[in-house]
Parts: structure tokens; C-alpha cells; sequence
């Protein structure tokens, strides 16, 4: 009999616990207007099937895994503050920099997949352009053993496409303030 007791308190004890957590998640968790939920999914298919045409007319590769998760920050929570042109702009650039660098240096190597992504984090921090998607960018610049002209074509380019998108589409939606907060 105390078993079955004990199983009921324990249970009993996880439930409040579990709900307490969701009540915390969605106090902190950010909340969006179906409108604006509709305007950010537009806009980010607007902007990166307009990169990708733009790469395929122009022959310039303009289009890259990281831009999706830059998306996904510029569209669906733009008064982030990851998500100012100086972060993505900056970020990405930065980051593309610094992956040629570590190519150069040390080639293809695990290390310098890691140093590229680290270097990255450290000098986005210090320099305050830290931007998620730019550890991808990093990562995918070695492993795609990028030379100089990966930091013009797609990554500086294309991330500059991406924030005046952003800045255009803001001031025809929903958002309840328009994009950027702030450029620099």
C-alpha cells in the first residue's frame, strides 16, 4: 500500500513542478500576433527566393545555410538585439574573415573548424556584433575551404540583401515597430 502512495505523491509532485516550468516559459517566451506570424513567414520566403534568384541571374552565389537561421532572427524577431544590421552585417562579414583565415592557416582541419567558430564568438562579443548564425558561417567557410572572395559573394552581400529586405518588409507589416532599432 505505501508504494502506490508514494507513486500518487511523486507524480503528483512532478506535475506541479512541469507546470511551474511552462508558466515560466511562457512568461518568458515572446508572444506574436497570428498577423505578424503571417507577415514573417511572407517575408523570409519573399527574401531569400529573391537571393537565390538573384544568384542564379547574376551567377554570384548569394545564398548560404546561415542566411536561413539570420532569417529566422530578421523576420520572426526583429527588435532582437541579434538581430540588427550591425549584427548581421558585421557578424557575418567578421565571421567569413575569420574562416578564410583559419583556411589559410590551417587548412580543412577539425582545428581549424573549431578556432574559426571560436574566434568568431570571442571577437562578435568584444566587437558587439555577435550574431547567432555567424558561427555557421564560420564553420561553413572552412569546410568549404573559402578564399577571399567568400567574404564579398555570398556572405557580406547577401547579408546586406538580407537587412534591406528586412527593412523594407518591416515598414509594411505588422511589426509593432519598425526595423532596425538601430544601424550601427
Amino acid at each position: 500500500m505505501a508504494w502506490p502512495r508514494r507513486c500518487r505523491r511523486f507524480v503528483s509532485r512532478l506535475r506541479r513542478r512541469i507546470q511551474r516550468e511552462r508558466a515560466r516559459g511562457r512568461a518568458y517566451q515572446p508572444r506574436f500576433h497570428p498577423a505578424q506570424t503571417l507577415a514573417s513567414w511572407a517575408s523570409a520566403l519573399v527574401a531569400i527566393a529573391s537571393l537565390a534568384l538573384i544568384s542564379g541571374w547574376s551567377h554570384y552565389p548569394l545564398v548560404t545555410a546561415p542566411f536561413g537561421a539570420s532569417a529566422v532572427l530578421l523576420f520572426g524577431h526583429p527588435t532582437s538585439p541579434l538581430a540588427q544590421p550591425r549584427n548581421i552585417v558585421a557578424g557575418n562579414t567578421l565571421a567569413a574573415l575569420v574562416s578564410v583565415a583559419c583556411v589559410a592557416a590551417l587548412g580543412k582541419t577539425p582545428w581549424a573548424m573549431g578556432l574559426a567558430v571560436g574566434v568568431t564568438i570571442g571577437l562578435g562579443q568584444r566587437l558587439r556584433c555577435l550574431h547567432p548564425p555567424s558561427g555557421a558561417v564560420a564553420l561553413l567557410g572552412v569546410l568549404l575551404g573559402a578564399n577571399p572572395s567568400f567574404v564579398l559573394t555570398p556572405i557580406l552581400t547577401g547579408s546586406l540583401l538580407l537587412v534591406a529586405m528586412a527593412s523594407l518588409f518591416s515598414r509594411q507589416g505588422p511589426w509593432p515597430t519598425a526595423y532596425p532599432q538601430h544601424w550601427l
